[in-house]
């Protein structure tokens, strides 16, 4: 049996957020190096600030500056920083509750080592050199042995070009295994062959397979090669370009059932006016030199498929 197919996957993208006049004012205070929490109905104190009380889901706005020194509540050591985390160096993920606050902000502590991280430590917050409305614009935390501090005095212009907004970029990375029939699926696409799957049970063909009829919920291994040509049976035109992608808008996309499988495929037309293609256009697919995949797939020139034909697969 063929090896598995598995390769690392990286899913990245920026999120976008609005940010509500509480965490405007916390992150905008964090640019002038204040820091803000916000009162709930029973007096606490509440860092980081949120919008609606806790414990009565009343909107609250009631700003209170506290101190940038506090007091480790709890803590865990990360001796093996990954790429993009606060400090290159090993460090301490820190819970702090800062002096005139009764929660505890999460956080990271420079420490050289975990002998000199406990419960109970005085910190104080390091501030980054250049800010611009964003938690890490403290940098990190650090060890105090001073008393409690006050924070920056606020001046007249502390709530003027307020942050608004933050961009947060979003990754995941991991090494993803498609199993044995996409293997054999994928192996087959490079010897430009495309195979299904046949569930004994109600004889359907599937393309690409999973392994699994999902219709009868029973495992697949009977394997059959299906195509190369193959039916649109339905499509959508496409009006905005894609980041990176080297294909002239409008295109058309379409769902296309190849003959002998029983589960229409995503690929893209191509070799024709976009305004003509039409659901029952006969196409084949078109390869380009080395590629493991159809580029596309262009009309046949065939006579169009009729409707009760595929009309199952739409």
């Amino acid at each position: 049996m063929p090896e598995v197919l598995s390769a690392p996957l990286v899913v990245e993208f920026p999120f976008t957020r609005s940010l509500g006049p509480v965490q405007s004012a916390f992150l905008t205070g964090l640019r002038e190096r204040t820091v803000l929490g916000v009162r709930s109905a029973d007096g606490k104190v509440l860092v980081p600030p949120v919008e609606y009380d806790p414990v009565t889901a009343e909107e609250i706005r009631d700003l209170v500056e506290v101190a940038p020194t506090g007091t480790v509540t709890t803590w865990a050591w990360n001796p093996s920083p990954r790429r993009f985390q606060p400090l290159s160096t090993p460090f301490a993920w820190v819970m702090v509750k800062l002096d005139g606050a009764d929660t505890a902000l999460l956080h990271v502590l420079d420490a050289p080592d975990a002998d000199a991280v406990r419960t109970g430590m005085r910190v104080r917050v390091r501030w980054a050199g250049e800010r611009s409305g964003a938690i890490t614009d403290i940098a990190c935390f650090e060890p105090y042995d001073g008393e409690a501090a006050t924070g920056a005095a606020p001046h007249d212009g502390l709530f003027e070009n307020l942050v608004t907004g933050i961009v947060t970029p979003a990754r995941l990375d991991y090494t993803y295994s498609p199993g044995r029939a996409p293997t054999d699926y994928i192996n087959a696409l490079a010897e430009r062959r495309t195979v299904g799957e046949r569930c004994p049970s109600c004889r359907k063909v599937y393309v690409p397979p999973r392994g699994a009829c999902p219709t009868c919920g029973i495992a697949t291994e009977e394997r059959v090669e299906v195509g190369p040509r193959g039916t649109v049976t339905t499509f959508c035109i496409v009006n905005i370009k894609a980041k990176n992608l080297d294909i002239e808008v409008p295109y058309v996309y379409g769902h296309i059932a190849l003959d002998g499988a029983d589960l229409a495929l995503h690929g893209r037309i191509g070799g024709i006016p976009y305004d003509q293609v039409r659901m029952g256009l006969r196409v084949e697919p078109v390869w380009t030199e080395g590629s493991s995949h159809p580029d596309h797939y262009r009309p046949t020139g065939e006579p169009d498929a009729d409707y009760d034909v595929y009309k199952e697969l739409i």
